[in-house]
């Protein structure tokens, strides 16, 4: 498996992992997702050894103090292979002095904590829906 960075004709791939996730408002806004990617200067991509797209991490940074990861996902196939950890190592390598911040389900919880990850209070307001 091969951690690259995200290029346009991988977007069908990912919408294609959003839609089997249930992540539905990314495929509702297609065009606004798309735009998304290529504005995040944190876009990287897991690719198997055939090719397929089977895991990403989308973000931002200012490169100096945050590094926040706005999506990480892995297809459930991929799952529990240490992809997702190798993911946020490798973008936080890229920036190695910044905090690395995201926002984490009820259901994914333990598995960033399993990270040394540290919970803390949030808030998320959605204006297109």
């Amino acid at each position: 498996m091969n951690i690259r960075p995200y290029e346009e004709r991988d977007f069908e791939q990912i919408q294609a992992l959003n839609e089997a996730e249930g992540w539905h408002q990314l495929i509702r806004q297609d065009e606004l997702t798309r735009k998304a990617w290529r504005q995040s200067n944190v876009a990287y991509v897991v690719e198997s050894d055939t090719g397929q797209v089977v895991a990403y991490v989308r973000g931002l940074t200012d490169t100096t103090v945050s590094l926040y990861v706005c999506e990480l996902l892995i297809a459930a196939s991929h799952r529990r292979l240490g992809i997702g950890e190798r993911l946020l190592s490798h973008v936080h390598a890229l920036y190695p002095e910044t905090r690395l911040e995201m926002l984490a389900s009820a259901s994914s919880h333990t598995y960033y904590e399993k990270l040394n990850f540290r919970p803390f209070y949030g808030f998320r307001k959605t204006i297109h829906e």
